[in-house]
């Protein structure tokens, strides 16, 4: 089982986000197109992710009254392209999450500036934990300082939840 440490935040300038990034050593991954369909599950979070011609089955639990949003996750790598047909067999489908995602990576940290059709725009950091909680949090701090964010205005919901809402 994976483990991060999240961030959500709304944005109205990505530009200005990419500029930041970039000067503070960020690099620029690439573009993803991306298409999250998830599905109802007693365990968390269950979403198929179809994203540049390949797919994945992502489960993921994270507490979102919690002060701090901490992820576990596991990812499923999916290699036949009828993916998505196949699992609407299995499961009633909750939500469909359709953006456009700049992915940069600053040391274990990926900062994703997404484009959510029929929500806006997005920033999300997601702090990977390789060694221990304390490195992955100490790095999410210094990214969130470098990227000078306002953790107040921090969206505890992921995009699905906004979806079913109807708003942000």
């Amino acid at each position: 089982m994976a483990k991060n440490l999240e961030l959500k935040i709304q944005i109205n300038n990505p530009v200005n986000l990419i500029e930041k990034a970039t000067k503070v050593g960020a690099r620029f991954e690439k573009e993803l197109n991306q298409k999250d369909i998830y599905y109802r599950s007693d365990s968390g979070l269950l979403k198929l992710r179809l994203q540049n011609g390949r797919a994945e089955l992502i489960q993921y639990k994270r507490d979102e009254k919690n002060p701090e949003r901490w992820s576990e996750y596991y990812v499923l790598q999916i290699t036949d392209t009828s993916a998505e047909s196949f699992f609407e067999k299995l499961f009633s489908l909750e939500a469909v999450v359709e953006k456009t995602r700049l992915l940069y990576i600053y040391k274990n940290t990926r900062i994703h500036l997404d484009k959510v059709r029929n929500l806006g725009d997005f920033l999300e950091l997601e702090s990977v934990v390789n060694q221990n909680e304390d490195e992955s949090k100490s790095e999410f701090d210094e990214v969130v300082k470098l990227l000078s964010l306002d953790t107040s205005k921090q969206i505890k919901k992921s995009y699905r939840d906004l979806i079913l809402n109807g708003s942000v």
